[in-house]
Formats: structure tokens, C-alpha cells, sequence
């Protein structure tokens, strides 16, 4: 059983300490983390900024990534949609007997990768291993901290009206991929999930204008969700162009053939920005020369009237409201 997880690693003992030392502290070394106390103790000034998230994709593994790439990238993103430089992150497993090591290994392996991309240290965690049946091979908790830097305000609350729209990049990746996966479907092109670290595009963007008001990474929920929120949170409407917003082929097709709407399908690699009309240009420019911007596009503008309200004008010349997804459309999804 030792290619195994045990009940026995999660107890505190002496497998435990081997996971511990063999396993995390290998792959994640780091002055902070060595000293295993019960926190990590550091130094930081300025304004900062804190998120936490827990993840339960199933699969575990999945076409562009797995379960532990996409809990630092959904980490770190979190924090970059506040104008935030990740700099640490917690990590913690709660695990299903019975999970091979090699997979365990192979996840750690994603969070270390992610990590080092993202410019992020894991330097806290905690393992947990739970009775066979008590959960899906593996749950994931992080927390992240970052630092924003001085001149930078960015809130969901900051949208005014005349503002222009910017999607980095094509929608539904991320849910099709998992989706595809998950049921066994297979399409005439290898779909991956855009699941990716951020900080990089947002430190350019900033760059070219401190003056971003919103920033968010349209994750569960879709793009249709996220303009809601924005729209809600900033009391103004948003108005997008369906022409505009970029949709791989795959994910259109296999969006037509389930009953989806790929407006509502989660991403895990692409972010909304929401600033002044005279900067939307520069900051246009400079997402596409970052590799995870190189499909950004305007694709609307903020107005004054019908506040919390977002329509998109169709390819038909109509206007469709779009509201906020209301259930589950895909479960599981991160």
C-alpha cells in the first residue's frame, strides 16, 4: 500500500511527517515554509490584499491542467483582480484514502509550476486524509496574499458610464474542456482548458494605466455572470457586442450540441476589464502583446440607464438581456 494514501498519513504520525517532508516541503521549499511552525511569520507594508477559495473539480485531472494548477491560478487571479502582486499562498489537501501517490505527486507538481509562474510562494498548509467514499479523491483549500501597488484602485464598484468592456481572450474554454473530459466526449480538436496565472497580463495592463477600474476573472458563472455583477455593484448598465466577444469553434459547437450558452460556461485564464474610454485603446495594446492577451478585444461599453442591467446586440441587429445564471449549469467546475 505504499503507492497509496492511508488513513495513517493524516494522522499526525510518522507517515505523516514523511508526506509532509518527502512530498510538500521538497516541492515548495522556501525559508518560511522550512521552519514548520504553526504560521508563517513575515514582513510586509503597503496596502494588501487576502483571498481564500476551495476547489473540487471532478475530474481531478483534465485536458490543460488538473485540480492543483487550477487552485493557485484561481488563487493568484483572485488576488490580481484587485491590481494585487501574489506573493504567498496556503495550501491544504483533504484527501481520499485509497488516492494513488503518484497522482498526489503529479498535483504537487502543478502547484509547485504554478506557483513559481505566478511569482507566488506556498509558505503555510495542512493535510488531511478522510475515509474512502467521504470525498472525491482530493479537495483543495488556499488562501493567498498579495501586495497592490500605490496608485492602483480597482473595485467591481468603479465602473462609470462611457468606459469600454475588455475580454482578454476566448470564452467557455475551461468548462467545455472539463465538461469533455468528465463525460468522455471528444471532439475533431484537442480542447484545453485556459486555466492560467494572470498576474503577468494585470502588471502590463497597469503599466499602460493606472486608471483601470474593474478587473474580475469570469469563473463560475461565465462572462454573462460577471458583467451582471460588475453591472449591479457599479449601479450602471453594460452593453456588449455578441460580434465582439470571441468563441473557440470547439467550444460553439459543443456549446450548440449540450443546450449551453457559452456566455455562461466558467473560464479559469481569461479577465473582464472595465476602464475610461481614453485609456481602452494603450491597454488594449498592451494585452495583446502578454501571451495570455493575445485574443483580447473591446467588446462594449458601460451606460448610464437601466442600472444592473447588461444587454448584448446580436448578430441579428437585435438586443437580448442577459442576465445573471441562475442554477447550476455545470457542476463542479473548479
Amino acid at each position: 500500500m505504499k503507492d497509496k494514501i492511508l488513513l495513517a498519513h493524516g494522522s499526525g504520525g510518522k507517515l505523516g511527517h514523511e508526506l509532509v517532508e518527502k512530498g510538500f516541503l521538497k516541492a515548495f521549499a522556501n525559508p518560511l515554509l522550512a521552519k514548520l511552525d504553526d504560521s508563517a511569520v513575515f514582513d510586509l507594508s503597503g496596502r494588501l490584499a487576502f483571498t481564500t477559495d476551495s476547489y473540487v473539480v471532478s475530474p481531478i485531472f483534465f485536458p490543460g491542467g488538473d485540480i492543483g494548477k487550477l487552485a493557485v491560478c484561481g488563487t493568484v487571479n483572485d488576488l490580481a483582480m484587485s491590481g494585487a502582486k501574489p506573493l504567498y499562498l496556503s495550501l491544504s489537501f483533504i484527501i481520499e484514502e485509497g488516492l494513488p501517490q503518484g497522482e498526489l505527486n503529479q498535483i504537487v507538481s502543478s502547484v509547485r509550476k504554478a506557483a513559481q509562474e505566478a511569482g507566488a510562494e506556498v509558505i503555510t498548509g495542512d493535510t488531511k486524509v478522510v475515509h474512502r467514499g467521504s470525498a472525491d479523491k482530493l479537495f483543495i483549500n488556499t488562501a493567498g496574499i498579495g501586495i497592490i501597488p500605490e496608485g492602483v484602485d480597482i473595485s467591481g464598484g468603479n465602473a462609470g458610464p462611457g468606459d469600454k468592456v475588455i475580454l482578454s481572450g476566448s470564452i467557455g474554454d475551461h468548462g467545455i474542456a472539463v465538461l469533455s473530459q468528465r463525460e468522455g466526449l471528444s471532439f475533431s480538436t484537442q480542447l484545453e482548458s485556459d486555466c492560467a496565472p494572470l498576474g503577468s497580463l494585470v502588471a502590463e495592463m497597469l503599466k499602460a494605466s493606472l486608471n483601470i477600474h474593474c478587473l474580475r476573472d469570469p469563473t463560475r458563472g461565465g462572462l454573462a455572470t460577471t458583467l451582471n455583477e460588475l453591472a449591479k455593484q457599479s449601479k450602471v448598465s453594460i452593453r456588449i457586442e455578441e460580434e465582439k466577444v470571441p468563441v473557440r469553434e470547439e467550444v460553439l459547437a459543443a456549446c450548440e450540441m449540450l443546450g449551453f450558452d457559452p456566455l455562461y460556461v466558467a473560464n479559469e485564464g481569461k479577465l473582464v476589464a472595465i476602464v475610461p474610454a481614453k485609456d481602452a485603446d494603450k491597454v488594449l495594446k498592451a494585452m495583446r502583446e502578454n501571451h495570455y492577451g493575445k485574443g483580447a478585444a473591446i467588446i462594449g461599453e458601460v451606460k448610464a440607464e437601466y442600472p444592473g442591467r447588461v444587454v448584448m446586440k446580436t448578430c441579428l441587429g437585435s438586443s437580448r438581456i442577459i442576465d445573471m445564471l441562475v442554477g447550476d449549469m455545470l457542476p463542479r467546475i473548479c
